[in-house]
């Protein structure tokens, strides 16, 4: 299915508080907290990344989901939320669709791993992610829903950002001088 996604992150300092905002504010939770395990795919010389664009194999609990994203015409880096061109499906075997990928010319590029609750209320979604680099939360939905539930949960436009988890890893890696090659909890002991 192919769509545009709009969304933001923010550090999240207080975790149960958080949980108590979004219960405030009308969320539910959808999913419970879930480990996820990400594999990109890019060609040898990186162009998919200096296009802004993934092609990533995800394993969310026992699903496999296969993702291509890339940034949509007009798009500007200015935008205070993150517009992605998002077509992705499920697949019975994430390792096979791999090989595949592989065979294409496509060589794994980056890893990283999360653990992920999700919650939704009528309009969109708060998902919170437990990331070997700390945590986060992304908003996801319309751009007005985006800003109003922001408000709502009290972060101004200084708690938010558009940056992928590949671009935290490597300004976290720029901060601390890790060598990790990988987002990942067995590089990453924290």
């Amino acid at each position: 299915m192919m769509a545009v996604e709009t969304e933001v992150k923010f550090r999240v300092h207080d975790l149960a508080h958080l949980e108590q905002q979004l219960a405030a504010a009308g969320f539910h939770q959808v999913t419970p907290r879930t480990f996820e395990h990400n594999l990109l795919f890019d060609t040898p010389d990186r162009s998919l990344r200096a296009r802004q664009s993934i092609l990533r194999v995800r394993r969310y609990g026992d699903r496999w989901v296969v993702t291509h994203k890339a940034v949509p015409p007009g798009a500007s880096a200015e935008d205070r939320h993150k517009h992605r061109i998002e077509t992705e499906t499920e697949v019975a075997d994430g390792d096979a669709m791999g090989a595949i990928f592989t065979a294409l010319g496509y060589a794994p590029a980056f890893t990283y791993e999360k653990w992920r609750t999700e919650y939704a209320d009528h309009t969109g979604h708060c998902v919170i992610d437990e990331t070997p680099i700390g945590l986060f939360a992304e908003l996801e939905g319309p751009s007005e829903w985006i800003d109003t539930t922001a408000g709502a949960l009290g972060l101004t436009q200084d708690n938010l950002m558009t940056l992928s988890y590949g671009r935290l890893f490597d300004e976290w890696r720029q901060q601390t001088g890790s060598e990790a090659q990988n987002l990942t909890f067995a590089e990453i002991r924290s």
